[in-house]
């Protein structure tokens, strides 16, 4: 699932196919058929976070601010200055490993995407999700029952959320995160970016997303180009 997701990624920034019709195409079946999500809700997502990275109230990445998290140096003396106690900031750094990696996939996406595919009436993209749950019961029943697929669901995006959430907020938390200030794009780009070592592991482990300021800069680039 976790390589899935990469792969959809891929598809959804154009940077499979030359021509950008394939992309569209198989990108709905990677992120529906293999995933179980909407192709049109990770493009609402995905595009805005590109256009205004760590930026508050116009990136969704990080729209978590004020409710869980104080993110950034600018907003997080703001909310002091408020006086706004919404959670216990001095010990988010702890109860970050229990509510932030775990819970994103299975407590917050699982449900939230048929909401939004049924709330904009993308009945495509609802088919392919549909298909891939039907795909996924019908494999697992007849050998692990109701209760053991249900399980087997539960484990597969638990595990699965404890790597997306690593590997997408190691190279964008850790930089600026502030209002948006109408920066240049490209300082912009580079303000909210980081890099990770580059390593075999490292590339496969987060699809190459080690490389995230290349990849903010050349979004349409394939991911094996990042590197040179």
């Amino acid at each position: 699932q976790a390589q899935a997701g990469w792969l959809q990624h891929d598809f959804g920034h154009l940077s499979v196919f030359s021509k950008s019709r394939w992309n569209h195409l198989v990108h709905k079946f990677v992120i529906g058929h293999l995933k179980g999500a909407p192709a049109s809700w990770w493009n609402h997502l995905h595009f805005q976070h590109h256009a205004k990275p760590n930026c508050f109230r116009k990136d969704p990445d990080v729209n978590m601010h004020p409710l869980f998290f104080a993110l950034g140096k600018t907003l997080s003396v703001e909310l002091g200055v408020q006086k706004k106690k919404f959670m216990p900031y001095n010990h988010q750094h702890k109860y970050f490993f229990i509510i932030g990696p775990p819970a994103l996939v299975p407590l917050y996406f699982q449900w939230y995407v048929f909401y939004f595919a049924v709330q904009r009436k993308q009945w495509v993209d609802l088919a392919w999700m549909l298909s891939f749950y039907i795909r996924f019961f019908l494999t697992y029943l007849p050998f692990l029952g109701v209760k053991g697929t249900l399980g087997l669901h539960l484990l597969v995006r638990f595990i699965e959320s404890n790597w997306f959430v690593w590997v997408t907020q190691m190279n964008h938390i850790p930089m600026h995160i502030d209002y948006d200030k109408n920066v240049d794009w490209f300082s912009t780009q580079l303000q909210a970016t980081c890099n990770v070592h580059q390593s075999l592991f490292n590339d496969w482990f987060s699809g190459h997303l080690n490389f995230q300021i290349e990849h903010h800069l050349f979004p349409t680039m394939p991911r094996h180009n990042y590197w040179k």
